[in-house]
């Protein structure tokens, strides 16, 4: 039996209509669009169906990319229902996906956690102009290099993610992190892109935050692990409702380690699958670990294929 490692993106995988096969072709779709838009008083299909200016705002986001993973997930489920994760691994908000998925968050409660988690995000970032820029080229340690030599200076921009070797995005005050964007080039850097944000995530700009959060958390997950969860701290796996607060909590102020996690897990698991829209890790799996086969369920049409590949 093949070991697998169930994985789910973060913020930017989202997309206008994502999710619309699965509701078109799924009672079970329908029914979870529906309960998670009463929870948290949302229209799910105008939101992710129609134009609008909500799906751009970090707290309709969050829960939209969550509900759609879990929509994918759980139709896989359904289908290949003996088949157990050796793990469960997600990028940023996509770590609280790798929760539910895990059993140890039911999903509307989860869709009610990080559309509150957004709001927290947003509300720390109100009153200052925060962002976050990509930095491609450049390797890891130019990039921290950079980002301590400018807290001495009394900028505030630190790393944020880890997405792949060469590409690394950084968090802050947009000022400083436009200020520094020569520096960036100058020191090797291909690309210094400021990125279409308002929330500076992972960076002690969310530090009020936390502890709302944390008290959240407290009252929604339970000691209930299918299997582990990798933290994105720490690129380790927890099991605890424990762990699971205090990991998430950190996980607001400190960096995605996605590249290191990958790299942690990629002899230990034959397979990843990426369950919600598009196909962002499985791009990034092939960059970082190109012996990890990855696969991606985002409608009926690739959910038969990775069943038919998987469990049968």
């Amino acid at each position: 039996m093949k070991k697998i490692a169930m994985i789910f993106a973060g913020q930017g995988s989202q997309s206008l209509g994502m999710g619309k096969n699965f509701y078109e072709n799924s009672d079970m779709a329908k029914e979870m669009f529906e309960k998670a838009g009463e929870r948290i008083g949302v229209n799910f299909e105008n939101l992710l169906f129609e134009e609008n200016d909500m799906l751009g705002q970090t707290a309709y986001t969050q829960p939209a990319i969550l509900l759609v993973q879990m929509i994918a997930y759980r139709l896989f489920k359904e289908k290949c229902p003996d088949l157990k994760a050796e793990l469960f691994l997600g990028h940023s908000l996509g770590e609280f996906s790798a929760l539910c998925a895990s059993g140890a968050i039911d999903y509307v409660d989860a869709v009610e956690l990080v559309h509150r988690r957004g709001q927290l995000m947003q509300d720390a970032c109100s009153d200052i102009e925060a962002g976050m820029m990509a930095i491609v080229g450049l390797d890891d340690a130019s990039v921290e290099k950079v980002c301590v030599e400018a807290l001495s200076q009394g900028k505030k921009v630190w790393p944020a993610n880890y997405n792949q070797d060469g590409q690394l995005v950084v968090a802050g005050m947009k000022a400083d992190l436009q200020s520094l964007e020569q520096t960036f080039k100058n020191a090797g850097a291909k690309r210094a892109l400021l990125l279409n944000m308002s929330v500076a995530s992972h960076c002690e700009l969310l530090s009020s935050a936390q502890l709302p959060l944390a008290s959240l958390m407290e009252g929604m997950i339970e000691d209930n692990f299918e299997a582990p969860v990798i933290s994105n701290v720490t690129t380790s796996p927890y099991s605890t409702k424990k762990d699971a607060v205090s990991l998430l909590k950190e996980q607001l102020i400190k960096p995605v380690k996605y590249k290191h996690s990958i790299l942690a897990i990629a002899d230990s698991v034959d397979i990843a699958i990426e369950f919600g829209n598009g196909s962002t890790l499985k791009g990034l799996n092939k960059r970082i670990a190109k012996d990890l086969e990855t696969l991606n369920v985002f409608d009926m049409e690739t959910l038969d294929k990775v069943v038919k590949e998987i469990c049968n």
